[in-house]
């Protein structure tokens, strides 16, 4: 295969030492786990859990380490959603392309380039894409790459990312296509799950501009196309979904995260999450090595959140009650100083948030007391009938 001076080089892979540190940690006959944009946009939701930036950095599998620890992940996809999806997206993608630019606007496209995008290894595919994408360029016309694999340095290593196609506009432009086997219903589709989308075509949309950076002509598209069956029926409908407010917040998250290299040297020798070799009182001792940031919202992202939420009970952690309340109790790490502060127990009177907690206590007395009084007396009275 040619190489080009303007394709993107993939970013620089973790060295040796840290290569073999990530294998400790996964096991030594574990393969390491994809990191997909779906679980990049859910990191970038949460860049404070150093926790998940090593377990995905180092590809364990959550889900197994999940099941292990006694605390099974609720994500995941049926196999008849799997199977309805993948067809959906052979028929989005039939005849060459030809519906995938109709819902792109353009009844006669001409001639539709699809470039075969095979490769060994994954830094063989990502170079094979970068490569397509200029000549597709310097071609002109329009090009369809088909799961084109884009690479994205996340905490110091590298991701390889899928989308499901990727169009090179006559102009140079480039627009991620994102298809999903979810309906639009009168040209509207739920909101949560476009959210859910849109951030991870946000992911897409930030690798395809470290590629443009480096080709000629070349620009990416800060809106998405949106593919789904129409109302309920298999016929596809899209929608221009604007990425730009997800592309500047996974930008700005994923800067934030705290390099993996960072993370394991923090760890003791020899801490490994090998499921195959370690018991579930082993691996609880590992995982609680690393501090998380669990959020009500990981629930819905990350597999191990079922064990960091009882992990987060069990502390009486505010964050359990989520990242607002957590933003408003300021200095109150739990839920016991929490209580303690609204009786007037403990805390600075002149902190904003014990003042708050105990206007509120005050409050709730009150309004207790107040309800108790009618209550006593309409008891007495019924006594009193009683008796008489």
């Amino acid at each position: 295969m040619s190489e080009s001076p303007d394709s993107a080089p993939p970013p620089k892979a973790p060295t040796t030492a840290l290569r073999q540190r990530l294998a400790e940690l996964r096991g030594p006959a574990a393969q390491p786990h994809p990191l997909d944009a779906r679980a990049l946009a859910a990191l970038a939701a949460n860049p404070g859990c150093r926790r998940r930036a090593l377990l995905d950095g180092a590809g364990v599998d959550k889900s197994a380490l999940a099941a292990a620890l006694g605390s099974p992940a609720g994500l995941g996809q049926s196999q008849f959603a799997f199977m309805r999806g993948n067809a959906f997206e052979a028929r989005v993608k039939a005849d060459g392309g030809k519906e995938l630019m109709r819902l792109l606007g353009l009844d006669d496209p001409g001639r539709v380039r699809v470039p075969d995008l095979a490769a060994p290894g994954p830094e063989g595919r990502a170079a094979r894409t970068a490569l397509a994408l200029r000549e597709a360029v310097e071609a002109g016309g329009f090009t369809l790459l088909d799961h084109p694999l884009l690479v994205l340095e996340v905490a110091g290593s590298p991701a390889y990312l899928e989308p499901d196609a990727v169009v090179v506009h006559p102009d140079g432009r480039w627009t991620v296509v994102e298809i999903k086997s979810f309906p639009m219903i009168d040209a509207s589709a739920d909101a949560a799950k476009v959210g859910a989308a849109a951030r991870q075509a946000a992911v897409y949309v930030l690798a395809l501009e470290r590629v443009a950076e480096r080709t000629a002509g070349a620009s990416v598209a800060h809106s998405v196309l949106l593919v789904c069956p129409k109302d309920f029926s298999n016929l596809p409908t899209a929608s221009v979904v604007d990425v730009r407010k997800q592309l500047a917040v996974t930008r700005r998250q994923l800067a934030r995260l705290a390099r993996v290299e960072d993370i394991a040297a923090e760890l003791p020798e020899g801490l490994t999450f090998d499921v195959e070799t370690c018991s579930p009182a082993e691996l609880t001792a590992a995982v609680e090595q690393v501090p998380h940031a669990y959020a009500p919202e990981c629930l819905a992202a990350c597999e191990l959140a079922f064990h960091c939420r009882e992990r987060a009970r069990l502390a009486g952690a505010v964050e359990a009650l989520g990242r607002g309340v957590r933003g408003e109790l300021g200095g109150l790490t739990t839920i016991g100083a929490v209580l303690a502060a609204a009786r007037g127990e403990a805390g600075d009177p002149g902190d904003p948030a014990v003042a708050a907690l105990r206007r509120a206590g005050a409050l709730r007395a009150e309004a207790l007391h107040a309800a108790a009084v009618p209550a006593a007396r309409e008891a007495g009275e019924r006594e009193g009938a009683a008796c008489r």
